[in-house]
């Protein structure tokens, strides 16, 4: 099982600028070394033949043409998303 200790902790704290008290840092040690344990387990798992994936929904880039008050221009959109014009 992953260890993690205090002076971890505190190390992740600061770099994500946040406070944390005494009692918190030793709640959080124990959250994360439980969090990694269970990452540990998955990489038990065997995964031969098994494609990675980035996310779980098939998202395509598409644009979409929307008016401003200076004209036209393209934005990003879901790909099967309709866009209905008035």
């Amino acid at each position: 099982m992953a260890k993690i200790n205090e002076e971890q902790v505190r190390h992740v704290a600061h770099l994500a600028r946040l406070a944390v008290t005494d009692e918190e840092v030793a709640q959080f040690t124990g959250q994360l070394e439980k969090i990694l344990g269970f990452a540990e387990q998955l990489n038990e798992l065997d995964t031969t033949g098994v494609e990675p994936t980035t996310h779980v929904l098939d998202l395509k880039n598409g644009s979409r043409t929307t008016r401003t008050g200076l004209g036209r221009r393209t934005s990003p959109r879901p790909s099967g998303v309709r866009i209905r014009r008035k």
